[in-house]
């Protein structure tokens, strides 16, 4: 498996995603951005999401976490009272108790303002994440509380887009 693991991110690094979304903070978090990359990996996605400009502590134990989410809708419209209010809902095609909503993701980690994190997911494919939009919310999810995890203000949101870049799939299991 280790080998696999390694080829498998040796090509990632030198194949465009299949789909990407910009972050952007709200009006209330101006200096947050980044990007999340949707790859398509065995039956599901690898998702690397960067993001910087986060709001942090000067102490070092009590870093920041954000729980992070993609959502129903497909634009990050809002208002200054409701930023990204019509992001809607955790993405959810299956009707799953939280936190198993497709659109439930691990948290982000905040290293003095930054954050990055890879992971893998059988919930959804890229071209499933394209039309909706991932946020990023002040504080970690809880992966209890119904129906969204206690994860508070939305303070970032990036729209999922297709890459019109043509690719190679990496090779199924």
């Amino acid at each position: 498996m280790r080998s696999e693991l390694a080829a498998a991110l040796g090509r990632l690094f030198q194949t465009p995603p299949q789909a990407y979304a910009f972050l952007y903070g709200s009006e209330k978090y101006p200096d947050i951005h980044g990007v999340v990359y949707f790859y398509p990996f065995f039956e599901g996605t690898l998702v690397a999401a960067e993001a910087a400009g986060l709001p942090h502590m000067e102490d070092a134990c009590r870093e920041r976490v954000f729980g992070f989410h993609l959502h129903e809708g497909a634009l990050c419209k809002g208002s200054p009272a409701s930023p990204f209010e019509e992001t809607g809902p955790h993405y959810n095609p299956e009707g799953c108790a939280h936190p198993a909503h497709a659109g439930d993701l691990p948290p982000l980690f905040g290293n003095d303002g930054y954050a990055l994190c890879i992971f893998y997911t059988a919930r959804f494919r890229p071209d499933e994440a394209a039309g909706h939009t991932v946020i990023l919310h002040e504080l970690p999810d809880d992966f209890t509380t119904q129906p969204s995890g206690a994860s508070g203000e939305k303070i970032a949101c990036g729209e999922v887009q297709m890459n019109p870049v043509p690719f190679t799939v990496l090779p199924e299991r």
